[in-house]
């Protein structure tokens, strides 16, 4: 699946983005080539090759190196709530969006 220059234009649109022509040019190609590299993994085939329920697993058992979970920060909550418009009970109150 390859784009066009006018793909890129909308894209560009739809983020408010200001593309100068070599940028815009530049940003083409990078997708496409982006979407080279999707299609050449399509074409491997993976059947019967099982799905990682981790990226070390297939290293075997490796031991990760996680930090202790401690606290390390002091509690400023009412701090950084002081310039919030609304707060109750200690939580953000922000308007209703979806309805």
């Amino acid at each position: 699946m390859a784009l066009t220059s006018s793909d890129i234009d909308r894209v560009a649109q739809l983020a408010r983005l200001q593309l100068e022509p070599a940028e815009r040019t530049r940003m083409l190609a990078q997708i496409n080539g982006f979407f080279d590299i999707v299609e050449q993994m399509r074409a491997v085939d993976t059947s019967g090759v099982e799905p990682l329920a981790h990226p070390t697993a297939a290293l075997g058992e490796v031991a990760l190196s996680l930090r202790d979970d401690v606290v390390s920060e002091t509690n400023q909550r009412e701090a950084n709530q002081r310039s919030a418009p609304a707060v109750e009970r200690g939580l953000f109150l922000v308007p209703k969006v979806i309805e």
